[in-house]
């Protein structure tokens, strides 16, 4: 059973950065992707970014530049740098992994305003 457990959301100003990190358990974690999805209020949720098990990186059009994916496979941590935040990357940042099953973490609220 896998268990995925984000952190690191909070309230930033347009223009600032934050780091998620996501934690994995029960699974061989270095040999499946992981990624983050965002949902904003009344919206789908939505592909963020992904990385391979060989690190191989995969951008949504709308954060690419800007933000950063990146995993700790000893670790079992997945990481997401943001910089250059903006009001529309307001969202419920969730953390996900490709094994047998695709798996959800339960999510970190990113608010982005002045």
């Amino acid at each position: 059973q896998v268990q995925l457990v984000e952190s690191g959301g909070g309230l930033v100003q347009p223009g600032g950065s934050l780091r998620l990190s996501c934690a994995a358990s029960g699974s061989i974690f270095s040999i499946y992707s992981v990624g983050w999805y965002r949902q904003a209020p009344g919206k789908p949720r939505e592909h963020v970014a992904t990385i391979t098990r060989t690190t191989t990186t995969n951008y949504a059009a709308s954060v690419k530049a800007r933000f950063t994916i990146s995993r700790d496979n000893a670790k079992k941590m997945v990481y997401l740098q943001m910089n250059s935040l903006k009001p529309e990357d307001t969202a419920v940042y969730y953390c996900t992994l490709w094994g047998d099953n695709q798996y959800w973490g339960q999510g970190t609220q990113v608010t982005v305003s002045s």
